[in-house]
């Protein structure tokens, strides 16, 4: 073990005990052929750290108790599509695969763009529940989303008191967004018709079977699982010979973006077969604001600006976002929050 300090110190910091040795972005599908428009971003570190970039209105990102303000430049080592990952374009087998991949990971952080819980408004309950509530569904995800918006509507007409804390107060509208993309600013409310069937697929098929995994911790749902508690230091089992082998977050390239002051918007061409100038420079962009963070070969760099429909930049951002928001997050005021552990936290 190397020390932490300039007096040669040996015990690692909370901070150092919750970093993991590699980062996944997921740009998540929930199509049918998922397999196309999915992509996964692995990233490792790099063994000499260099100084972090500051981010606007954000504290600095420190890793140990007495280390200067230093974050090690993450390496992108492989940027595939799901479907050539998984051999199949066909969302059950892309679902399939992505979960026991995850599964498979050691001392890993994966940040996913897909919503991982939904609004405590609608009175579904914890988050397992959620998870039973989703997987209880006979059908699709439009459908699911709808009965979703009939759910809300039911609890706007019936005028809730909100005396039970557990589930709130009723929201004045039909498209309830969590506190967390309040917060963060993501494009939708989680059951929105254009991000249902992320949401619908991403919990049923890829979570689900996460959360019964006891080496993968889920968060902010599964605090227990990293003893994220006030009897114990801060992560005192994560990646340190404990059961803890893997943590799966919420990710939102788009609300990285924002965070990062990079552009957000009119970057993304799906149904192009080339990208348009425009979206080609703020590409650019991005990737100039990248390179302080990750180091991008010639090829992957290639792939990120041909890409049409940005969801190989996106999933870069996802990994990026997740561990800048892992490392910056306060994991036991979030574990002890009266919405993140059932709705969710965007990690970005």
């Amino acid at each position: 073990m190397k020390p932490d300090n300039e007096n040669g110190n040996t015990e690692s910091s909370a901070e150092e005990r919750l970093r993991p040795q590699s980062v996944f972005g997921v740009d998540f599908s929930g199509a049918a052929q998922s397999g196309k428009n999915a992509w996964l971003a692995e990233l490792e570190f790099s063994d000499r750290p260099s100084p972090a970039k500051h981010v606007p209105g954000q504290e600095p990102l420190r890793w140990g108790r007495n280390q200067p303000q230093q974050l090690p430049p993450l390496t992108l080592v492989n940027l595939q599509s799901l479907g050539t990952l998984a051999e199949s374009d066909e969302r059950e087998q892309v679902c399939a695969w992505l979960s026991g991949r995850i599964v498979e990971s050691e001392k890993a952080l994966w940040g996913m763009d897909f919503p991982f819980g939904l609004p405590i408004e609608l009175g579904l309950g914890n988050w397992r529940d959620q998870l039973r509530h989703v997987a209880a569904h006979e059908g699709d995800a439009k459908s699911y989303g709808r009965s979703l918006v009939e759910l809300a509507e039911s609890r706007l007409a019936a005028g809730s008191s909100g005396t039970d804390e557990s589930i709130g107060k009723v929201s004045p509208t039909k498209h309830i967004r969590r506190q967390t993309d309040r917060e963060t600013q993501t494009p939708f409310d989680c059951y929105h018709y254009r991000i249902i069937y992320q949401t619908f697929h991403g919990m049923r098929d890829v979570l689900q079977p996460l959360a019964a995994n006891p080496s993968t911790a889920v968060m902010p749902f599964q605090c227990a699982k990293m003893r994220l508690d006030t009897r114990r230091p801060l992560g005192e089992t994560a990646w340190a010979d404990g059961p803890i082998s893997r943590v799966v977050v919420e990710a939102c390239p788009s609300s990285t973006l924002k965070r990062m002051g990079w552009p957000h918007q009119q970057y993304k061409q799906p149904d192009a077969k080339e990208v348009d100038s425009a979206r080609l420079k703020n590409r650019q962009n991005i990737l100039l604001g990248l390179k302080d963070w990750v180091r991008i070969s010639l090829q992957h760099r290639a792939v990120m600006l041909q890409n049409p429909g940005g969801d190989a930049l996106d999933a870069v951002l996802a990994g990026l976002g997740a561990w800048l928001g892992w490392q910056r997050a306060d994991h036991k005021a979030i574990c002890a929050h009266k919405r993140y552990p059932s709705e969710g936290f965007v990690y970005c």
